[in-house]
């Protein structure tokens, strides 16, 4: 009796910490701190030390497919008020200058490419122009770069001035403005018209002819 008791309770150890394991692995503690004036600030890290009149409570926040899932929370409150967006072209040596300091600055970002006629005419639709490279972050349009004009902007929209992103941190590869259509199939050509008229036979005569005094028919 006291060993299967025993071996039950061992069976319901193992499966409460393997739902631990997994709750673990599909969410990120994030720490809801209330202060002493009740304001609420959220924090991915525990606080060191509590305050007198301070609570902390740890919160599991669900991870998502995305690439910015993995970020620490206070950047991935950044990146979702003002999320970055680098519009460039293959052959723009300031396009390559725009995305390097993004990249050395550690900042999370999309790049839609500019190639095709349709790109540049959603592009003159969004800018005003067709100027490359074209950026925003959040609503802010960048037209053309300037590293200084870049950071102040990074800077107001709060992204840390050294990059804070984890090692397993992949960008997601650059798409085109514009999605390609797929090929339509080609329709096959209109029958045309039968040129030749058919001519309807005359119709025979109905009453006496010469050839047929009585107007018999047959």
């Amino acid at each position: 009796m006291t060993t299967s008791r025993t071996a039950r309770h061992a069976l319901l150890l193992a499966v409460g910490l393997a739902g631990l394991c997994g709750l673990t692995a599909q969410a990120q503690t994030v720490y809801r701190i209330v202060g002493p004036d009740g304001k609420v600030t959220f924090s991915d890290r525990a606080p060191e030390k509590v305050a007198p009149g301070e609570r902390s409570t740890a919160l599991a926040v669900p991870e998502t497919g995305s690439s910015n899932a993995s970020l620490p929370y206070e950047l991935r409150q950044v990146v979702q008020r003002f999320p970055v967006t680098l519009y460039s072209d293959a052959q723009c040596p300031p396009c390559d200058s725009a995305r390097s300091m993004l990249v050395a600055r550690g900042i999370p970002f999309s790049e839609r490419t500019v190639a095709t006629n349709e790109d540049i005419d959603a592009l003159k639709r969004l800018s005003g122009s067709a100027n490359l490279p074209f950026g925003t972050i959040g609503s802010q349009q960048l037209v053309g770069y300037s590293e200084t004009e870049w950071t102040q902007y990074l800077d107001a929209a709060g992204y840390p001035k050294q990059s804070q992103l984890p090692r397993n941190y992949q960008r997601a590869p650059a798409s085109p403005l514009v999605e390609a259509k797929p090929a339509q199939p080609a329709q096959a050509p209109a029958s045309k018209p039968d040129a030749r008229r058919r001519v309807a036979p005359a119709p025979a005569p109905s009453g006496p002819t010469p050839s047929n005094p009585a107007g018999i028919r047959f």
